[in-house]
């Protein structure tokens, strides 16, 4: 046993959570709360940067949060606080009852139903997921870290000029929920990064780009040398950019950008969405928006995910669950509250979806490359032009151009555009080697057509 294991009092401090939470219903079911829940944190970290050879920010951080949440009939009110002596918790659910007393009736509010709880093991917890790996470095240690990172991304290239700093942090999260079915949910997961930002060439024709890496574990990081060397790779690889004309063209979004396609659709049919009727995929449940190889599937059971949970947060039971199958939308993204306002179920979504994993039907970025021929990758992706109503899409972009499946020369300054339905239909490819720094698991996407409009 090693000397961090044998230090750890996170299940200490969960036990002590969970009490706390059994307070708070207590005293909630006293003050008249028909229903009540808890959920109960604590956050601890550690945070540094580097600039240039030297030491920017040394930041500690210790967080504690109690949420109070009770429902009179169907009359919802909350409060919290961060401080965990007796008046005050008393005082915070106090607080939440008389705020439920003076708001108007939801036919909608109220925990979700007792029977979708999920359930513990015999000794009140839930099988490991492998999420907890503490990695308790000293600030001079995690600095080291960080100024290894940096310094090998300035060597890498005779063209890197500058650098706008390296990161890394190291942090452990403890949370309990709790609520008056009798349900109570523990769960630890740590959470470390590294990553660096450099600049490439001088004056107007500077160009910055930076790489980073992140991971449950210390050993699911990068080494600090190969993430200077990816990111001065890449920033210097953008030099010189051009634009190209105005047309209609392939576009291949890389896979650390593709990820944000999948995230258009998560706020498409995401409950919030759906019933205030601002999204552009209203009544799109078990329609054809893929093309029939694509397949999403939700994963929150898996081994050592980034978003790996037994219980969403209302605490129903999480399962494996498709989202898209044969190009066909499944089911929406659903807590118990949304489903409410949809006369639907919960999909136990509560808080966000878990390990999203894209299907692939293609090999590496290279091959894909090689085999649209001509078109463009987009590796960076600005401004916000999306609209969740329409689907309208229309985004800042930079990248290369490619030219006989080969990226031919850096561009920038362009505008790709279209209608994110439209852009669905026409996804001719996803690839084999999906980003792993996301709780969504997507490889490139290759969309066959969409607008794209140079600086001229």
């Amino acid at each position: 046993m090693n000397d961090i294991a044998r230090n750890d009092d996170s299940q200490q401090r969960l036990d002590r959570l969970a009490e706390i939470s059994q307070q708070l219903l207590a005293r909630a079911r006293a003050l008249g709360a028909s229903q009540a829940e808890v959920s109960c944190s604590e956050e601890h970290g550690l945070n540094v940067s580097v600039r240039m050879g030297e030491v920017e920010t040394v930041e500690a951080s210790n967080d504690r949060g109690i949420a109070v949440t009770v429902y009179v009939g169907q009359r919802k009110g909350s409060a919290s606080t961060a401080d965990l002596h007796e008046a005050s918790l008393e005082a915070t659910v106090e607080q939440a009852c008389a705020i439920a007393r003076y708001t108007e009736d939801d036919p909608a509010a109220g925990l979700a139903d007792a029977a979708l709880m999920a359930r513990p093991q015999a000794d009140g917890r839930f099988p490991d997921l492998d999420t907890w790996h503490p990695w308790r470095l000293h600030a001079d240690e995690a600095i080291d870290l960080a100024l290894a990172c940096e310094a090998a991304g300035r060597q890498a290239d005779a063209r890197i000029s500058n650098s706008d700093g390296a990161s890394f942090g190291s942090g452990e999260s403890l949370s309990v929920y709790a609520n008056s079915h009798g349900f109570i949910g523990r769960e630890r997961e740590t959470q470390h990064s590294l990553g660096v930002a450099l600049i490439a060439g001088q004056g107007e024709g500077m160009q910055r780009d930076g790489w980073y890496s992140i991971g449950l574990a210390r050993e699911d990081l990068e080494a600090p040398a190969a993430i200077g060397r990816r990111a001065a790779e890449r920033a210097a690889g953008r030099l010189a950019p051009r634009s190209v004309p105005t047309g209609q063209y392939p576009v291949l979004f890389a896979a650390e950008v593709a990820r944000s396609l999948v995230g258009h659709l998560l706020g498409a049919v995401s409950g919030g969405a759906l019933y205030r009727k601002a999204s552009f995929l209203l009544d799109s449940m078990g329609t054809q928006l893929f093309p029939q190889w694509l397949r999403i599937d939700e994963r929150p059971l898996l081994r050592h995910g980034l978003r790996s949970t037994w219980f969403d947060g209302d605490g129903v039971a999480t399962a494996d669950n498709p989202l898209v199958v044969d190009g066909v939308l499944q089911r929406y993204v659903l807590g118990s509250y949304s489903a409410r306002r949809l006369g639907l179920e919960t999909t136990a979504n509560a808080g966000g979806v878990h390990n999203l994993q894209l299907s692939s039907n293609a090999g590496t970025l290279e091959e894909i490359m090689r085999g649209m021929g001509r078109g463009l990758l987009v590796t960076e992706l600005m401004g916000q032009g999306v609209n969740g109503v329409t689907g309208d899409y229309s985004r800042g972009a930079a990248g290369f151009w490619i030219e006989d499946g080969t990226a031919a020369y850096a561009v920038d300054g362009l505008t790709i555009a279209g209608n994110l339905r439209e852009m669905f239909a026409r996804i001719e490819a996803v690839g084999s080697q999906p980003d792993l720094r996301s709780h969504v698991r997507t490889g490139p996407i290759l969309v066959g057509e969409m607008t794209v409009a140079g600086a001229d």
